[in-house]
């Protein structure tokens, strides 16, 4: 084969001709995790030849909808458009750099990172399309053969009643979860200041008991701790009851206390949830000393930037588990990364059968994978490997007054 044929044969660039953000709404009736609608933050890319990539923010809806409708104000605030539409959706990790570059007004490390996540997950999407290929194989390609999920057992804003009720709410759901295949759970302790330490430690050994041994146990603390010294009397107290990672364990940006904590816990420490972007997490590895760093990559970056991030915890000893509490797309996603990433040993999911949402059942097809003895298959299809339910999303986007479509 010469060298013209290989040129007239090679792949034609098929441009970004729209970007489109919809804030999609439903009633979040029995939704355990919103108050009146269950909202997200809904990105379409489209190409020359009407091919449709798709992403979301799983951030404050109006506001990341705001920042990718900002058009263009001068070379450092530029609008995502400008930016994103008559280039090559290929090229995604080089557009997310310039569109970074261009965000100095826009207060760029926190909603602008936000709003351009999901972005970068439809460009990504688009190009997989484009290319008939699954995105992890554009992030490098698979660098394990399956994928390990786990869900968190919320039991919903019942923390102000009785623990008991909250072990019984946690046990079921768990139990649920075993059942749909997964091993492994993350269990909300999310109790107020009322509840002292104490009880928190017992709890944590009644919720052992309830799960068995064979269930792998991580713990969410909520930002429950101001000072460190409390966090390690607990964690130590705590060890017995092999578990995973604390999550959460004290005020977000406290990284001098994450450092202090994680030097004399006997439990892997996470932090990082709503870090926006590789810098701060870098923050993360190096003065709060953690070991685990959980940004989503539906608000810190998508996957262009959860990849560097996976990057830096290889270099720092340190492990990526992402966050997800969203639809579909965000699930798919992060079963995309870690099929990609080496330092990615689980991924967050919302099981559908541990609380209802009709954007986690709706929203895209399908829901949810098969879950078989803790694992799921490596996503298959273009892309992310969903199809966008766009019925629901005709009926339920909002418009510009704040007012469902239909």
């Amino acid at each position: 084969m010469t060298a013209t044929t290989v040129a007239t044969t090679a792949r034609q660039p098929c441009a970004v001709a729209a970007v489109e953000a919809l804030i999609v709404s439903v009633p979040a009736v029995g939704n355990a995790f919103a108050e009146g609608s269950e909202e997200t933050l809904l990105v379409k890319v489209t190409d020359e030849d009407g091919r449709v990539g798709i992403g979301e923010s799983v951030c404050t809806p109006a506001v990341v909808k705001a920042m990718i409708d900002q058009r263009t104000i001068h070379f450092w605030s530029q609008g995502i458009a400008d930016v994103v539409v008559g280039a090559d959706p290929i090229e995604a990790a080089a557009l997310y750099d310039r569109a970074y570059h261009g965000s100095f007004y826009h207060g760029r490390r926190g909603s602008y990172i936000q709003a351009y996540s999901a972005v970068d997950i439809a460009l990504y999407d688009l190009a997989g399309h484009q290319l008939g290929l699954p995105v992890y194989k554009l992030l490098g390609g698979a660098r394990t053969e399956r994928i390990r999920p786990y869900a968190t057992c919320y039991p919903g804003d019942i923390y102000d009643g009785p623990m008991s009720a909250v072990l019984v709410e946690v046990t079921r759901q768990a139990a649920i979860a075993a059942d749909q295949g997964l091993t492994a759970v993350k269990v909300p302790v999310l109790f107020g200041s009322e509840v002292s330490d104490r009880a928190v430690v017992e709890f944590v050994g009644d919720c052992r008991e309830a799960l068995g041994d064979e269930l792998t146990m991580a713990l969410d603390f909520g930002y429950r701790w101001w000072d460190w010294h409390d966090a390690a009397w607990t964690l130590r107290r705590i060890e017995e009851f092999d578990v995973a990672f604390a999550e959460a364990p004290l005020r977000h940006d406290d990284l001098a206390g994450h450092a202090r904590l994680a030097a004399v816990s006997p439990i892997r420490v996470g932090g990082a949830e709503f870090a926006a972007g590789r810098w701060e997490v870098r923050e993360w590895l190096t003065t709060g000393a953690v070991s685990l760093v959980q940004p989503g990559v539906s608000r810190a970056g998508g996957f262009t930037e959860l990849m560097r991030i996976a990057e830096l915890c290889e270099m720092h000893g340190a492990q990526l588990i992402p966050h997800s509490f969203a639809t579909g797309i965000t699930d798919v996603a992060n079963f995309h990364l870690q099929a990609a990433a080496l330092t990615i040993p689980m991924v967050e999911f919302r099981s559908s059968r541990l609380g209802p949402s009709r954007l986690r059942t709706e929203l895209v097809h399908p829901p949810e994978p098969d879950i078989v003895d803790g694992y799921a298959a490596l996503p298959t299809g273009t892309g992310l490997g969903v199809e966008l339910n766009e019925e629901l999303v005709a009926a339920h986007a909002l418009d510009a007054a704040g007012d469902g479509s239909d």
